[in-house]
């Protein structure tokens, strides 16, 4: 899996946010979407059944697009979603593809990563039809036990308006929070110096709360169908690189919650659920 990697690497480089030169932002979505670029990435790599529905112009994706469930009726905008083209809609003049979003974001890759990027079919941002997958990406990064009620409520609607949308739709949560001890925040420029935060108290509460999301395993079920937790130490100083955690409470490899095994359910789901589209 790269995603990981590639997030790491690209939060450790300093790049203009709201006119400032800025690792992380909180009110920025860059981070988001340099998540979702990564797990959709993964996706692709992982899964033969999607690469050959991008190929036949099949499966296309939306950023930003917000869902309205049949029942209940409600509404929520979701970072990604993959979908079939909705007919008859327009298509954008120049839609956004892997490529050009890993230049918009300044996604970091290897040349290694570069190479697999070119070998993958091209997928594209179109008009948003009947949607299979739906991700919602949370990060809590500072000030960890004020933001959790307000990031658990939000992760745990997502669930519930994408199953309210359609049922076989497949619902995908992915949570990063840091574990380092200071954090410099932008949003908070009248009080000089980082935040300081209890660790590892304030991580260990941030991964049991969210480990605590409802999961399912049958479409009939409620919860995520695929929920995935990565720790990482950042102190977005604009020097200080950020780099993964892998130690406890960090989800081991083999836990349910471990990037790689979100990843592998995904594509799992998504090739048992969606074969005869």
């Amino acid at each position: 899996m790269e995603a990981v990697d590639i997030l790491t690497r690209s939060l450790s480089r300093a790049v203009p946010i709201n006119g400032q030169m800025l690792q992380y932002h909180g009110r920025s979505d860059r981070h988001g979407q340099l998540i979702c670029w990564g797990i959709l990435f993964d996706l692709m790599l992982t899964s033969d059944l999607l690469r050959w529905h991008v190929e036949s112009g099949k499966v296309v994706f939306g950023i930003n697009h917000t869902l309205r469930s049949f029942s209940p009726e409600k509404k929520k905008r979701l970072d990604l979603v993959l979908c079939r083209p909705k007919a008859g809609a327009a298509v954008p003049r120049r839609p956004q593809t892997l490529h050009t979003l890993a230049e918009k974001h300044g996604i970091e890759l290897t040349s290694r990563q570069w190479g697999l990027l070119q070998d993958l079919p091209v997928i594209t941002e179109g008009p948003v039809g009947s949607v299979l997958v739906a991700l919602e990406a949370k990060a809590c990064m500072t000030e960890h036990i004020k933001a959790l009620p307000r990031l658990y409520d939000e992760l745990n609607s997502s669930h519930q308006i994408v199953h309210g949308h359609s049922n076989q739709a497949l619902s995908i949560g992915f949570f990063m929070v840091n574990a380092a001890e200071e954090f410099y925040s932008p949003t908070n420029a009248a009080k000089p110096g980082p935040n300081k935060h209890r660790q590892p108290h304030a991580l260990r509460r941030a991964v049991a709360q969210v480990t605590e999301l409802p999961r399912r395993s049958h479409h009939s079920s409620q919860g995520f169908d695929g929920l995935g937790i990565v720790v990482v130490d950042m102190v977005n100083d604009g020097v200080s690189p950020c780099t993964l955690v892998t130690a406890p409470p960090a989800p081991a490899e083999d836990d349910v919650l471990h990037y790689d095994s979100m990843v592998q359910r995904m594509a799992h789901e998504y090739d048992t659920r969606f074969s005869m589209i």
